[in-house]
């Protein structure tokens, strides 16, 4: 049988409007505040993730690209990634 994942208690301070959106999405969902930090915290690790990779992506087409045009336009696409819009 696996053995279940061991937890780690954190104490983590929230700012007043942010627990304040944390405890309604829990009465919404029927679940804990801890448990939508929990879940809010995967789903950014994951987005953290999955940027990281689209980053990767674009860098590698674009040491492989031969056309200048499309080198540009990796280019731009790579600092908006990096700096925003």
């Amino acid at each position: 049988m696996a053995q279940p994942e061991k937890v780690v208690r954190k104490s983590v301070s929230l700012p007043s409007g942010l627990a304040r959106r944390v405890r309604t999405l829990a009465t919404r969902q029927r679940t804990s505040a801890n448990r939508v930090i929990i879940e809010l915290i995967e789903v950014g690790l994951e987005a953290r993730e999955r940027e990281k990779r689209e980053f990767f992506e674009v860098a590698e087409r674009l040491a492989q690209s031969s056309s200048a045009a499309e080198q540009k336009r990796l280019k731009e696409q790579l600092a908006r990634m990096t700096f925003g819009e």
